[in-house]
């Protein structure tokens, strides 16, 4: 891994901590991030029992863009995927059972949140795999959130998710026709992005798709053109008073999943804000977010925002590079980057929204 001074972590995190207050700050902030630390080097797969839970390892890839994904999908570079898998009392290979693969937020793993649905869900009989989307690219849990968002993209979480996919496959006590796919917040855009066909295509074509998908708040500012989906439903969790998510885009995109082919179904809690399973009090955060505007792809995969394309054509697709240029494109953002929404522990949200969870898992898994 490579080892970066105090002094510049200091800064990222001073960056972290004033989080886009003006254009200007926000490009600061930026501008005082290190470069990407290196991939954990590759070890061996895990070799997967009937009993196999715990921390597991399975190849992954680090695409960072869409145009990457899609049409140079093996100029990605190669990572170890990781994850953490909790299997239900009585699974076997006898007796598979569905599982769910659960792709953090942008903050990583959070008390209160992933590691506590996996539980939820194995103590009802469904497999989950929380996958680590941070340590295998060389981000630790110390390094500042500006780097964490900006380190592992949403296209990452998108291949991880279906390398997860791969291994889940494989595991002599799970049902690879009943592995469903769900993202917290930057999890649940990777999620929703999941859907397309043509990603399904690329990443895992030889497998059956992911038999459902669940976004819980997860940002509606980039729109991938989706014209097919995998088929595959999605439940939609958001919020009211998390100004993060915009719910008028929000229900665009799922309009348009919807005409792609997938039943589309959402639950909006009024009051709640983000991250309403954290442990964390509820309050006014100081993370910032876009509003305001769209990103979209043009027809070679490449991010736009309002005509304006943010990725070069021909630009190199390393990962260093492909960080560099997103750095540099903050530029492009301006009044499209606010700062604060509301985030933390809501009872009521976190209640309800575990029941209806469940519910449209037993009835999808068929339990």
């Amino acid at each position: 891994m490579q080892i970066l001074n105090e002094k510049t972590w200091r800064l990222a995190g001073m960056g972290a901590m004033c989080l886009w207050t003006t254009v200007a700050s926000a490009q600061f902030i930026f501008d005082a991030l290190p470069p990407l630390p290196k991939v954990v080097p590759m070890m061996p797969s895990t070799v997967l029992q009937s009993d196999t839970q715990g921390d597991i390892r399975y190849k992954s890839s680090s695409p960072y863009d869409l145009d990457v994904l899609l049409n140079q999908p093996a100029k990605a570079e190669a990572t170890m995927g990781m994850g953490r898998l909790i299997l239900p009392r009585a699974a076997s290979d006898r007796t598979p059972v569905p599982a769910m693969v659960i792709l953090p937020g942008g903050a990583g793993v959070i008390p209160g949140r992933e590691n506590e649905t996996a539980q939820a869900l194995a103590d009802n009989g469904i497999a989950a795999l929380v996958v680590d989307s941070f340590k295998p690219r060389g981000i630790s849990e110390e390094m500042p959130y500006a780097l964490k968002i900006m380190g592992a993209s949403e296209f990452d979480a998108v291949a991880d998710a279906y390398a997860a996919l791969k291994v889940l496959n494989k595991h002599p006590a799970i049902d690879a026709k009943r592995i469903g796919l769900m993202g917290f917040s930057k999890g649940g855009i990777a999620a929703r992005m999941s859907m397309d066909e043509r990603i399904r295509d690329k990443l895992a074509p030889q497998l059956p798709a992911f038999a459902l998908h669940v976004d819980f708040y997860g940002p509606c500012y980039a729109a991938i053109p989706t014209r097919k989906t995998t088929g595959a439903p999605l439940l939609s969790f958001r919020a009211g008073a998390d100004a993060s998510n915009d719910l008028v885009a929000c229900a665009k995109q799922e309009a348009v999943l919807r005409q792609a082919g997938s039943d589309v179904s959402t639950v909006v809690y009024a009051r709640a804000g983000h991250d309403w399973e954290s442990n964390t009090p509820r309050e006014l955060t100081e993370r910032p977010y876009l509003a305001g505007c769209t990103i979209e792809f043009n027809d070679k995969d490449l991010p736009t925002l309002n005509g304006r394309a943010l990725i070069p054509a021909g630009a190199q697709p390393d990962r260093q590079t492909r960080y560099q240029i997103r750095v540099q494109s903050s530029k492009a953002l301006g009044d499209c980057v606010k700062v604060g929404y509301i985030s933390g522990r809501d009872e009521t949200a976190r209640s309800l929204a575990g029941k209806q969870l469940l519910q449209f898992l037993k009835a999808r898994f068929e339990l």
